[in-house]
């Protein structure tokens, strides 16, 4: 392990923030939304069509959890349509995030 990397590591694993999007990273399906919003794709409709097309699975119940999550975490804002839906896009940070995970999953050979 390299001079410091502990430090880094303790403090990813304790400080708030990054303790609160690593847990929402860790759960079910984040990192599919994370990059459904990063397409454009912040409302069920699209984003139900896009993991259909994909052979992928995504219920609506987790769709909106995550969704919830990840703009309560600054990656995203909800805009309302009406009194009961919600179309989400990403902000600058989400985008960051994306962009982190897409170079992260290259890196890696995926």
């Amino acid at each position: 392990m390299k001079n410091g990397e502990e430090e880094k590591i303790r403090r990813i694993l304790t400080d708030p923030k990054s303790a609160a999007i690593k847990a929402m990273l860790e759960k079910d399906h984040a990192i599919d939304c994370i990059f459904l919003l990063y397409m454009s794709r912040g409302k069920w409709k699209p984003a139900k069509e896009f993991m259909r097309e994909n052979g992928l699975t995504l219920s609506d119940g987790t769709f909106r959890a995550r969704m919830i999550e990840i703009a309560g975490l600054g990656l995203a804002k909800a805009i309302p349509l009406d009194p009961l839906k919600k179309r989400y896009e990403i902000t600058e940070f989400g985008e960051e995030v994306a962009e982190f995970l897409l170079k992260f999953f290259d890196e890696i050979g995926v």
